[in-house]
């Protein structure tokens, strides 16, 4: 089968993670460009020892490179601030984006909730929402198409080695990105995203808390199973995913102050907080176990990426048997 071209933009570690998941994992996505702004990073080394094209000229050099017409996806390992300028360079050659940072240029995308209804709709720009958002939102999901969460919180607690400074510079997109995805894709009326930078030594693997408010008429063992099955789904491309133990069901007090929160909607009253508790650990293509916040990123690019590909594929068959 013909591989689907791939270009990797940002040769810091989500990046250089990304090209080896491609150059390891895939069997249907070629390594065709790893694009870079620092000549001497030690991503576009290892890149070019694998034989990769390489450019350190950022997204222009990109554009210049030959082959260029040929690669399908772009992934951006960027900024947010840079995947805004990236976009709009690319924009007009029709290359489909796949966008790592918390941009939000275009929709959010977490594989087991949303993806395929994006790519049947043809969408170009596909923002994979934050770490914290892609091992959370699935949970919420998972809660809210049993019954109406009026309130979901997620709090995400990961090494403070494995924050970068593309990171530590998107606190606020962190946030911002995640609380809005949480409504739109996990489905909660409202939503909270919360990041923690753990400085423990040795540095401890991602921990994601998640909690949704819910009524009293919603069945307990209906939603455990919907969060398991969850939690299995999202482990077929993450391996290192998994609950702490199992679901946590617990009554909220009359006098709680979710309920102030909550007092423009009086229809909805929750009695219950459902409780979550997972665990990511990395799979070490490149980063370190501990940084499962930044390889669950590069897993679920990989994911959206081949599915991409599969449509790809099944494009080009359908043209040739016409």
């Amino acid at each position: 089968m013909t591989k689907t071209k791939v270009a990797v933009i940002g040769s810091g570690n989500i990046g250089t993670d990304l090209m080896i998941k491609v150059l390891r994992l895939s069997d249907s996505l070629e390594m065709a460009a790893m694009v870079g702004i620092d000549p001497d990073s030690d991503g576009l080394a290892r890149a070019a020892r694998l034989q990769v094209p390489i450019t350190h000229e950022g997204v222009d050099g990109l554009i210049r490179m030959d082959g260029f017409d040929d690669i399908e996806i772009v992934f951006d390992a960027t900024s947010a601030k840079a995947h805004v300028e990236n976009a709009k360079k690319l924009a007009p050659y029709g290359k489909r984006l796949v966008d790592l940072t918390p941009a939000a240029i275009g929709p959010y995308v977490v594989p087991p909730v949303n993806l395929d209804e994006h790519l049947a709709g043809g969408v170009e720009n596909l923002n994979l929402v934050t770490c914290g958002g892609q091992a959370t939102i699935p949970i919420v999901h998972a809660v809210s198409r049993i019954t109406p969460v009026p309130y979901a919180e997620i709090v995400a607690s990961i090494a403070s080695r494995s924050a970068g400074p593309g990171t530590r510079a998107n606190i606020d997109e962190f946030t911002e990105t995640t609380s809005g995805a949480i409504e739109k894709v996990g489905g909660a009326r409202r939503g909270k995203a919360i990041i923690v930078l753990n400085p423990a030594e040795p540095p401890l693997i991602m921990r994601d808390t998640v909690y949704c408010l819910i009524g009293d008429d919603a069945d307990h063992d209906t939603i455990r199973a919907s969060v398991e099955e969850m939690v299995a789904a999202v482990a077929e491309y993450v391996p290192g995913y998994r609950l702490k133990q199992k679901v946590q069901f617990t009554a909220v007090p009359a006098g709680d102050p979710v309920h102030t929160l909550l007092a423009d909607d009086a229809s909805e009253r929750p009695t219950t907080k459902v409780s979550v508790f997972l665990e990511v650990e990395g799979a070490a293509h490149y980063l370190p176990a501990y940084a499962g916040n930044l390889d669950i990123m590069t897993s679920a690019a990989l994911r959206v990426a081949e599915r991409i590909a599969e449509r790809i594929a099944g494009r080009l068959t359908a043209e040739v048997t016409k």
